[in-house]
């Protein structure tokens, strides 16, 4: 049964080689790594609401999250394609959207590139609206928000 916990230090290799093993299908597509193959996962893990599912004693999907005055951005989401089409993502989804309501966060913000085109369709189909699309970084990016029922 696979379940979420927060992140651990000794977490960040295994959440690292998660991440690479997520993002590398799309080097060819936007022509470098994708920002999240970037990332330390030491600092991320002590810098952010960092969470990771497991199923079994296996990492199988990573949860970056960053509150930001009244609203949740979700930095980085990501499933081992070893263990796609389980729902696995959406209960990560879920688990983020729960998270920042029990913070007292009006919405969750997100931002994918905009290449990622079933990224921005699955987003869509959660409930997310487009807000803006912008380069940061050399990344061209489709920034996207949800807003929350608030308990």
């Amino acid at each position: 049964m696979p379940t979420i916990r927060r992140a651990h230090l000794e977490d960040a290799q295994c959440i690292a080689a998660l991440v690479t093993e997520a993002y590398t299908p799309y080097i060819a597509r936007i022509g470098r790594k994708p920002a999240p193959m970037l990332d330390d996962y030491r600092q991320v893990v002590a810098d952010t609401d960092s969470f990771v599912l497991t199923d079994d004693s296996e990492i199988v999907g990573v949860l970056v999250m960053s509150r930001e005055e009244s609203e949740l951005l979700l930095v980085n989401i990501a499933v081992s394609p070893r263990h796609t089409g389980r729902g696995l993502g959406k209960m990560l989804m879920t688990f983020c959207e729960q998270h920042a309501q029990s913070l007292g966060c009006q919405a969750v913000r997100l931002y994918t590139h905009e290449r990622m085109v079933e990224n921005i369709e699955i987003y869509k189909k959660l409930g997310y609206q487009e807000t803006h699309r912008a380069t940061e970084e050399g990344f061209a990016r489709v920034f996207m928000r949800k807003p929350l029922q608030v308990r």
